[in-house]
């Protein structure tokens, strides 16, 4: 099929109908909402011969790079009305969009209407995924983001794309012009192949697929944020982010339709015998995808689990009021720390378990600067993570040009690139109101904050998880944040813990909420000394933690210890004691807590109960 056709503008009557063209020429229809490459392309159609038919802010920006334009409303002879509401949905467009050009019938009922035929169409949609992630947006608002002309016009156009080029992405721009140009034929223009015309018609239903998804997803949400259309945002800021309110429906809707695209084709995945790609969701990157690589080696399949994991794992030190650095090996933690600074953060979390530290990802919550990089400079590492690098932590770092550095998203403003606005975020308005007030803290900080608090959430508060037939979805955990003080925890002991201990206690309830169950975790002084992680009995954990304390030399005398889940029975109180432990913290609710609660008093280790499990599978 020839993508030329009989097309110049047409003149209109008396009347106002469009009179029959009299000379062939490719037209070309350009309306586009992201506007990216949009005025080079039209110039190398222009170029081409092809005419420009556009409107609205397309149409100024072609005409503003010099370009002529024939305006939609001059092809219909009818003008934009309703604001431009409507101005597209015309015969005079949606005819040429879908005429067969081998189809007798078709070709002459546009020559009875005087209609030229639409060779190329570029369109892509209002940003209505950008208009509602910054969460306080109305329905009424929102509506007026939802494209109507455009999402028909592509879909005509991809329905007919043996006809009719049609484009989405400004990627595929030079793809299009590259086509047009390929190849020979008689003609002006050499014709598309079969397979791009097919390639591009499918990116435009998974387009629409995902846009009108995004459009149903706000709806059936928008009562689970606050109950009416004005403020999207109001119950999340009110508490701590989890929306009881919210009904199962909304929280984890009927139907479950998420729409990714493949970004990236890994080198091999888990293991060398296993394909593997990255792909993420439509709209602007997020999470992981927004970190910004300043050097090393492309992420691999594992290194960007361990991402995920290192992320999670500092999560809960998000609101920090010191710098906090984590160490993760597949996925888990093997060191976590608070510091004055980086490098002391570091030094404290390395020195849980320096051999398992080999290899790992290491995270921060505040920039990294040259003291931090001299000390991790010292250990094989495969990616860094942080806010911001100093320059001179950057000469030291890529000294190695294998380690991969990574650079939190954000701005001045300490909003996190793809992140919601405070409100939306856990844990609630008040604890932001009082962490933005703090004056130590610089824009990277803040901006950090809220890409941490994030993890989970973005790009839907939910998780998603494989299982062999089927998908298991459920609501994102709320990290427990280190810096803050939980009113739903309860001293259940005779002796309760000291302020130092009660501090050691919040420590190693935020760190060992990253680590794999069974989870037991040994801190003092703002860092972990020994972590027993994912093994099939608590009290098994329970000893490797005090082992691997052993091996690295640190005292657990006076030291608190952490469970991600309750103790089934006191033998593992019983040998926490014996190790050194004198506080713990746990969620409780076990059939046998009067039993675990009676051989703490024996012990006169202070207890805990957070009403809370951290189960991590």
């Amino acid at each position: 099929m020839s993508i030329t056709g009989p097309s110049t503008s047409p003149a209109t009557s008396s009347a106002g109908s469009p009179v029959t063209p009299s000379a062939p020429r490719p037209r070309a229809l350009l309306s586009v909402s992201d506007k990216a490459g949009i005025e080079d392309f039209g110039r190398a159609l222009a170029e081409r011969g092809f005419e420009l038919v556009s409107t609205g802010g397309t149409a100024r920006a072609l005409e503003a790079a010099g370009l002529e334009v024939t305006r939609v409303s001059e092809v219909t002879g009818h003008p934009e009305i309703m604001d431009g509401r409507v101005k597209t949905l015309h015969p005079a467009i949606h005819g040429p969009l879908l005429a067969r050009r081998d189809v007798a019938g078709d070709r002459e009922a546009l020559a009875e209407h005087g209609y030229a035929l639409i060779d190329v169409v570029a369109v892509n949609l209002y940003p209505f995924r950008e208009t509602v992630a910054r969460g306080d947006v109305s329905v009424a608002d929102a509506m007026e983001k939802v494209d109507i002309g455009g999402p028909t016009m592509i879909r005509a156009a991809a329905k007919n794309h043996a006809n009719v080029l049609v484009v989405v992405d400004p990627a595929d721009y030079p793809r299009v012009l590259e086509a047009l140009d390929a190849g020979t034929r008689a003609g002006t223009h050499a014709e598309p192949t079969p397979e791009l015309r097919r390639e591009l018609a499918a990116k435009v239903f998974r387009h629409i697929a995902s846009y009108d998804e995004a459009v149903a997803r706000f709806l059936e949400e928008t009562p689970s944020r606050s109950g009416t259309e004005a403020d999207a945002g109001a119950d999340a800021a009110a508490g701590d982010g989890t929306d009881d309110s919210a009904s199962v429906d909304t929280r984890l809707p009927p139907r479950l339709a998420p729409t990714w695209t493949r970004q990236e084709v890994l080198r091999y995945g888990e293991n060398p015998d296993q394909e593997a790609a990255l792909y993420l969701p439509d709209g602007a990157p997020a999470g992981i995808a927004a970190l910004e690589q300043l050097h090393g080696k492309a992420l691999s399949y594992n290194n960007l689990l361990d991402l995920d994991g290192a992320l999670l794992s500092l999560a809960p030190f998000a609101l920090s009021p010191r710098a906090a650095v984590v160490i993760v090996k597949h996925t888990t933690p093997c060191g976590v720390a608070v510091g004055a600074s980086v490098e002391a953060a570091f030094g404290k979390a390395l020195a849980t378990d320096p051999v398992s530290a080999f290899g790992s990802i290491i995270a921060t919550n505040r920039t990294l600067d040259a003291a931090a990089a001299e000390a991790m400079g010292e250990l094989f590492v495969e990616c860094i993570t942080a806010p911001a690098f100093t320059p001179e932590a950057l000469e030291i770092l890529t000294r190695k040009k294998n380690v991969r550095i990574l650079r939190f998203p954000g701005d001045a403003a300490g909003q996190a690139s793809g992140s919601p606005d405070a409100g939306r975020l856990v844990p609630g308005a008040d604890a932001w109101k009082a962490f933005d007030g703090r004056p130590d803290l610089d824009p990277e900080t803040r901006a950090a904050a809220r890409f941490l608090a994030a993890h989970g959430r973005i790009p839907e508060p939910r998780v998603l998880r494989g299982i062999y037939g089927g998908v298991l979805a459920q609501t994102a955990p709320v990290p427990p944040f280190f810096g803050i003080d939980d009113v739903a925890w309860k001293v259940v002991t005779r002796r309760a813990p000291t302020d130092a201990e009660r501090e050691d206690l919040a420590f190693a309830w935020a760190a060992v909420a990253g680590v794999k169950s069974n989870a037991i975790l040994l801190a003092a002084d703002g860092a972990t000394l020994g972590i027993g992680a994912g093994q099939m009995s608590r009290v098994d954990s329970s000893r490797l933690a005090v082992w691997k304390a052993g091996e690295a030399g640190l005292a657990l005398d006076g030291c608190a210890l952490a469970s991600d889940a309750f103790f089934p029975f006191r033998d593992g109180v019983d040998a926490a004691a014996e190790a050194g432990v004198r506080a713990i913290i746990q969620p409780g609710g076990s059939i046998r807590d009067e039993e675990v609660i009676a051989a703490a008093d024996e012990h006169g280790v202070a207890m805990i109960f957070t009403g809370r499990r951290l189960f991590r599978h």
